[in-house]
């Protein structure tokens, strides 16, 4: 016997299902059928189950869609926020240009402060302020965007270099010529330069941050770099002689050293663009590219290597401060140029590959949302057609399968196959009826005690073998053998037919106090045996001292009306399904339930730990059997 509903409704069904002594065999075979047609309840209603699973179908069809329009999505949303990363990053290089840019107007007044160098100055330290404080303020991220602020401490080391670099450049301004002017230009050019350093380290964040976070855009991030810093040190190389030729001196040699390593760091960097390949694949570029080669390298590095030369050896400069200033600073618009048309290019791009996402995008979500409409009518038509009268007529056939009678026949619909095949179920259902009985009766023989309604002895072996959907969980067991104490008495003082009322009684008590997934099963004379799984052997030891104390307590009504107690000693042991391992089970609880008679009757006896062992040989785990 098998428990698969809540105690009180499983008492009930339980003992209905266990024919007392002398009932019909056909009440038998009505409480095997009503036991079967529990185990198969599941199968009973198949119509909201293919519902179901039409339901899952069409659920699938739209995740699949939604898998789709998921990635067309995603590169949607990483094309638009690369063109907002781009923008970011340019008005990030834009700011790095105007900070290296305010050198030349600061050169210009430190080598003649007019009022014309000064208001020239003004303008761009208002520029480079205006953009710094663009990158302090909170930015106002579109939504569905991210972004990362650059940290204030970055922001604020620029700023305070910037503020004491401009103080010096002021007071260099105010030298008059020789050493002294030399000395102070030469210092507030470096911490020029140290403000240029310190920015620096600002775009290194933002393009680590980039590249880092696995933006589509660590090429162009690099190139952006690559060009800053060729803008950054060719401004360098002339600030390298500015001082020497503003206040007629000689170069020192420190400043031939630095303008030297400037010249080739932009070599360096030139030949690394070169080779790019998103400068490549720009051909728009290449006059840009040539004006470079041209004005900067031809005209701008001929220019400072002159007068890197002439200031080596003499102070006698042909030309001023101002006259360099103004002669380099057009040869470097050309790479401020090349800067900006590849930016421009960029952000171009990326905004094309935005729209382009965007288009795909909504050609997806379109053609998805067509083929899942599509889908869904077709699913649909099918379930109305084809599966709802093949469920009907598979409800029919299980109906007849289970012996239960059938409802009324609704109208299936469908193709005309569908009439021919409900003609053959009924011509079924009548050569089914002449079997059920039969079949009904031989089961109930074959699988139950016929006093007891319990499982007999062979099902149990089957099923503590076999397992299936009777006992489905995992492959360890535990065995409760159950012997009703001095049993012979009962038949000796009260005959064989109070006897049998016991043993009818005490299954019914088995049934009612086992788990729902436990099997109850006669195991011959007055044995009977509780099977379980997913139970340790505390568990069915404490299962079956609770069995114990219940049938001690219970009163057994006999049919003359006299009252009578029994005992029953009880036998437990843990071990696997299995042909060989059930009987080293039953052996085990066999020998504890002697035991358990041995040592004075009415108690519980648990075998002892075993070691399982695999095939290999080696130790498993622990079973307390």
């Amino acid at each position: 016997m098998i428990n698969t509903a809540p105690h009180e409704t499983s008492t009930a069904a339980s003992t209905a299902m266990m024919p007392a002594f002398g009932e019909s065999r056909h009440a038998e075979a009505w409480s095997f059928r009503a036991m079967r047609s529990r185990l198969m309840r599941r199968d009973q209603r198949l119509y909201p189950k293919l519902s179901f699973s039409i339901g899952l179908a069409i659920l699938c069809a739209a995740v699949l869609a939604a898998m789709i329009l998921s990635r067309a999505w995603n590169d949607f949303a990483e094309a638009r926020q690369d063109h907002y990363d781009i923008q970011y990053f340019r008005q990030i290089l834009d700011t790095a240009n105007f900070i290296s840019a305010e050198r030349g107007p600061a050169n210009d007044v430190m080598s003649d402060p007019s009022d014309a160098a000064w208001k020239r100055l003004a303008d761009f330290r208002a520029r480079s302020d205006t953009a710094l404080a663009s990158l302090a303020a909170a930015r106002e991220v579109p939504v569905l965007l991210h972004d990362h602020p650059i940290p204030s401490e970055l922001l604020a080391a620029v700023t305070k270099s910037l503020s004491s670099a401009r103080i010096k450049v002021d007071h260099a301004a105010t030298v008059q010529d020789g050493k002294a002017k030399l000395d102070a230009m030469q210092e507030a050019i470096e911490a020029m330069f140290g403000v240029s350093d310190h920015f620096r380290a600002v775009v290194a964040w933002r393009a680590n941050e980039l590249i880092g976070h696995g933006s589509g855009l660590s090429e162009p991030v690099l190139v952006g770099q690559m060009l800053a810093d060729l803008r950054e040190y060719g401004g360098r190389i002339a600030s390298e002689v500015i001082a020497p030729l503003a206040s007629r001196q000689r170069i020192p040699l420190e400043n031939i050293i630095e303008a030297r390593r400037d010249q080739g760091r932009i070599h360096q960097i030139w030949n690394m663009l070169r080779g790019q390949t998103v400068l490549n694949a720009m051909p728009e570029l290449a006059h840009n590219q040539a004006a470079i080669d041209t004005l900067f390298f031809g005209v701008g590095m001929s220019m400072v290597d002159a007068i890197i030369k002439q200031g080596k050896d003499s102070s006698d400069y042909p030309i001023t401060a101002v006259e360099l200033t103004r002669a380099f600073v057009p040869t470097m618009k050309s790479v401020e140029d090349y800067r900006t048309a590849f930016l421009d290019e960029t952000v171009s791009r990326v905004a094309a590959e935005r729209d382009a996402a965007l288009r795909l995008l909504a050609i997806v979500a379109l053609a998805t949302t067509i083929v899942l409409s599509v889908l869904i009518g077709v699913l649909l038509s099918v379930r109305r057609d084809v599966f709802r009268p093949l469920l009907q007529a598979r409800e029919e056939v299980i109906g007849l399968a289970e012996d239960r009678p059938l409802a009324v026949r609704s109208d299936p619909g469908g193709a005309g196959e569908m009439a021919r095949l409900f003609d053959a179920i009924d011509v079924l259902q009548d050569r089914m009826r002449e079997r059920a009985s039969l079949t009904s009766e031989l089961r109930l023989q074959a699988e139950t005690d016929g006093l007891t309604g319990a499982l007999n002895r062979r099902m149990l072996d089957y099923i503590a073998q076999n397992g299936g959907e009777v006992l489905p969980t995992g492959d360890a067991l535990a065995l409760i053998m159950i012997d009703i104490d001095h049993f012979k008495s009962i038949n000796d003082t009260h005959g064989h037919l109070a006897g049998d009322r016991v043993l009818i009684e005490t299954a019914r008590l088995l049934q009612r106090e086992a788990p729902i997934d436990c099997v109850v099963a006669r195991f011959g004379g007055e044995e009977f045996a509780l099977l379980l799984s997913r139970a340790d052997l505390d568990q069915a030891g404490r299962l079956a001292e609770t069995i114990r104390t219940k049938l001690q307590n219970h009163r057994f009504i006999l049919s003359d009306g006299q009252h009578i107690t029994i005992t029953a000693s009880f036998g437990v042991a843990c071990g696997r399904r299995g042909p060989r391992d059930w009987r080293h089970l039953v052996e085990r609880a066999d020998k504890a339930l002697y035991r358990a008679k041995s040592d004075g009757r009415n108690r519980v006896s648990v075998a002892p730990t075993i070691i399982a062992r695999r095939p290999g040989g080696k130790d498993s785990q622990r079973l307390r059997a």
